[in-house]
């Protein structure tokens, strides 16, 4: 089978997929924006035939590079994993004739109003939201439901562009910074517990799936610096009565949306409503979360996939052996990381239960806001989830990161 995977370089964890595909028997065609020989030797032995662009989020570039690609061969699938890339693919896919995820449910995938007004009238429970052309539509929202309210951009990844106001003040000043945007998402903010739910389905079923939980809330973790935030990826999705009415409501919202064989990262807010739907992406979770998948379950996921577009079959079985977790290490300042105290110590108690760190001193350091691994952070798994919890709590007292 032949796919054209979209940007195999880049972030991190790219060229996986594109081993995956390789491992599976597939011939992977990639489209990337690095020139070829900067792909090192064991990414270009994976990749059978490359095309180089400016941009791979530019459709007519895009599409180009799959013309030509299909000048050559039969092109089976298009592929793309990373959330600005997911529409263009789309575009490109139905424009080329190669069946895949539509350009419909994509664009409900990125597009948060529009997503959450197609959820709401099949009766998925979902916050209030809307999109605001300009300020009367946003305080008419406001007058509606009230503050808080969170403001983001319609096609966000994650908690980008995301803010929490919580007066009038706040909202004039927050609309005036999202600059020439046609309109904005405005949301009612929901209280509670805040957790992902990730799923890899094929033909419209559900064949794989995962469950992860934030330490604390996404706007919290990434607007405070002296917080080390944590999300865990559960073990316990098959033993506790809280993952079927997750499982449920995972298979409702890919129902309506359309999703077909695609990886999906859905968010969710545990309130005292109950459950309710946050936002989903048609495409796997960011920051190495499926590397904590794999490990926690003893699994090749990143082969599943592959599996799931190659031979619309998956496999493999996650063992739940293990839940897994992500601690972000925040310098205490700006500037450039000089030390990092207290690793020695964990590692001295923990070692066995250590995945994995990034330790980088001597490196400038990010924003908060640029995410779980911006800076420095520790991977860790354990067989009993609140153990492990309570091992990534122990990391965020003991490790400090200095700079200056």
């Amino acid at each position: 089978m032949n796919i054209v995977f979209v940007e195999p370089n880049f972030p991190r964890n790219q060229r996986e997929f594109a081993r995956a595909l390789h491992d599976v028997g597939a011939t992977v065609f990639a489209v990337g924006e690095t020139p070829w020989e900067w792909l090192d030797e064991q990414l270009q032995c994976w990749v059978d035939h490359y095309y180089q662009v400016g941009s791979v989020t530019d459709v007519d570039q895009l599409r180009t590079a799959v013309e030509h690609f299909q000048s050559i061969a039969w092109i089976d699938g298009l592929e793309a994993t990373i959330e600005a890339h997911t529409l263009p693919a789309a575009i490109v896919r139905e424009a080329t004739g190669i069946p895949g995820t539509s350009v419909r449910t994509t664009w409900l995938c990125r597009d948060k109003p529009a997503m959450k007004e197609a959820l709401r009238a099949a009766g998925v429970p979902t916050a209030a939201s809307a999109a605001a052309h300009d300020i009367d539509d946003l305080r008419d929202f406001v007058d509606e439901h009230g503050y808080p309210v969170i403001l983001k951009p319609r096609d966000g990844a994650g908690a980008a562009g995301t803010v929490r106001l919580d007066s009038y003040r706040e909202l004039l000043d927050a609309a005036a910074s999202f600059g020439g945007a046609d309109s904005i998402a405005i949301e009612e903010f929901v209280e509670g517990h805040e957790g992902f739910y990730d799923t890899l389905s094929v033909d419209g079923h559900i064949a794989l799936d995962f469950a992860s939980h934030y330490y604390p809330g996404v706007l919290e973790a990434m607007r405070t610096r002296w917080i080390s935030p944590q999300f865990i990826a559960t073990n316990r999705v098959d033993s506790e009565p809280f993952y079927g009415e997750l499982r449920d409501l995972g298979e409702r919202v890919n129902a309506v949306l359309g999703i077909s064989t695609s990886p999906t990262h859905m968010e969710y807010f545990v309130s005292p409503k109950g459950l309710r739907f946050s936002e989903i992406g048609a495409r796997p979770p960011g920051v190495g979360c499926w590397d904590l998948y794999a490990a926690g379950n003893e699994i090749d996921i990143y082969r599943a996939w592959a599996d799931s577009v190659v031979h619309h079959q998956v496999w493999h079985i996650p063992s739940r052996s293990y839940a897994a977790g992500i601690i972000a290490l925040r310098p205490d300042r700006d500037g450039t990381i000089r030390a990092i105290t207290g690793f020695d110590t964990i590692t001295d108690k923990y070692a066995e239960w250590i995945l994995d760190s990034h330790l980088p001193i001597g490196s400038a350091t990010q924003p908060i806001e640029a995410g779980y691994m911006a800076n420095a952070w520790v991977r860790m798994r354990h067989p009993d989830y609140d153990v492990l919890r309570g091992m990534l709590d122990e990391v965020g007292r003991t490790v400090s990161v200095h700079a200056e």
